[in-house]
């Protein structure tokens, strides 16, 4: 019986190694079978935790049926704890886009220079995201000036004003 657990352990092994390495393989095998937490992760992971902790209960001399419970709720743990993180994982961070509308009255840094008559560049942090723009200045503005954006020029370039206060 413990052969079999080790078996079962290392079988979620290679599962979880075919799933990093080739890497959809085994969610495209479950698509459909049940909700997005059941993804070959989870799947690895719980026959990982399932075969080694049952045949680490064996080991310690437990019969047959208390390894299989114990194997099934280290699997249980396990394949859920990876199936929820592989979800928060997948739908990522803040998905909002860069919208220019939302660029007026945010706060920046001139990174390159703005020249009397030309463009320069800022950065600012809009929608969570570090956004580099050219920029216009009704005065010359050195590198690493506080800056306001005023207007939006266009998608790529605002005008800014130096930031008081």
């Amino acid at each position: 019986m413990q052969i079999t657990m080790l078996v079962i352990g290392g079988v979620g092994i290679v599962l979880l190694l075919i799933s990093l390495l080739v890497g959809d393989f085994l969610d495209g095998v479950l698509e459909g079978v049940g909700p997005d937490a059941l993804s070959g992760l989870a799947v690895a992971g719980f026959l990982s935790a399932f075969g080694f902790v049952g045949a680490l209960t064996l080991d310690a001399g437990a019969s047959s049926g208390i390894a299989i419970l114990a194997g099934l709720g280290a699997g249980a743990v396990v394949g859920t704890g990876v199936g929820v993180a592989s979800v928060r994982l997948m739908r990522g961070g803040d998905e909002s886009n860069v919208r220019t509308s939302g660029l007026v009255g945010l706060a920046g840094t001139v990174v390159e220079a703005v020249p009397d008559a030309g463009y320069g560049m800022v950065s600012v942090v809009a929608a969570g995201h570090i956004t580099r723009l050219n920029a216009r200045a009704a005065e010359p503005l050195p590198s690493g000036t506080a800056v306001v954006v005023t207007t939006v020029l266009s998608p790529t370039a605002v005008m800014v004003a130096r930031q008081t206060g």
